[in-house]
């Protein structure tokens, strides 16, 4: 039981780096060098200070950016494949000592739950910026690093309960992502087409018009 806990942390691990990667990778650190988690294979080299350290000042970094408008969905999409292949690099290190199938294995769910998350955080964050105010991006940044220092410490108490929240919540993500793809699409052509944020938002809420039935016509 203990072995397929230490194993559960990839999913745990790939899930946080789809919000915040370098919190992600500190937070396992810390957790790994303190006993807290077992982390499974060569991944335990997150665990050198060294590497914390430098997760810990890039953190620093996305916490100022992550919380500014469009500045903060500019460095998502800096991240589109920075986090998704980071996380599957972790999952990668993390089956060393089972061999190349179970590498592969966690690589591909790290780096998928990663992708998923960071695809939500990406639109929901290209929504919140069709606002005129600043808070909403403060609230959003906020809420994201408190569900992903909170998730680590839930899975210290109670590792499978974790489990299955954060599969919940990639279920909760995947209709999330389907509502918010028609802001993401008004957003693009905003830019393209050079519109207000206020415009950018009434084209993603604006209701299709009804198509005339031709029977009655």
């Amino acid at each position: 039981m203990q072995e397929l806990q230490q194993y559960a942390s990839v999913a745990l691990i790939g899930w946080a780096s789809g919000i915040n990667l370098y919190m992600a990778v500190a937070l396992a650190g810390v957790c790994g060098r303190m006993g807290l988690i077992t982390l499974p294979g060569q991944l335990e080299t997150i665990q050198n200070p060294f590497i914390i350290g430098a997760a810990g000042v890039m953190y620093a970094v996305e916490f100022v950016a992550d919380k500014v408008p469009f500045v903060d969905s500019f460095w998502d999409s800096f991240h589109t494949l920075i986090r998704p292949a980071a996380a599957a690099g972790m999952g990668y290190l993390a089956g060393t000592e089972l061999g190349p199938v179970a590498q592969t294995f966690f690589a591909m769910t790290s780096g998928t739950l990663a992708l998923g998350m960071h695809a939500t955080k990406a639109s929901a964050r290209l929504a919140i910026n069709t606002s005129p105010e600043p808070f909403s991006n403060i609230a959003a940044s906020l809420a994201e690093d408190t569900a992903v220092a909170a998730m680590f410490w839930f899975f210290v108490k109670h590792p499978w309960l974790a489990l299955l929240t954060i599969a919940l919540i990639m279920v909760l993500a995947y209709f999330i992502l389907r509502l918010l793809w028609k802001f993401v699409r008004a957003v693009f052509r905003g830019i393209f087409h050079k519109k207000t944020p206020a415009e950018i938002k009434s084209i993603a809420t604006e209701t299709p018009a009804a198509q005339p039935n031709p029977r009655t016509t």
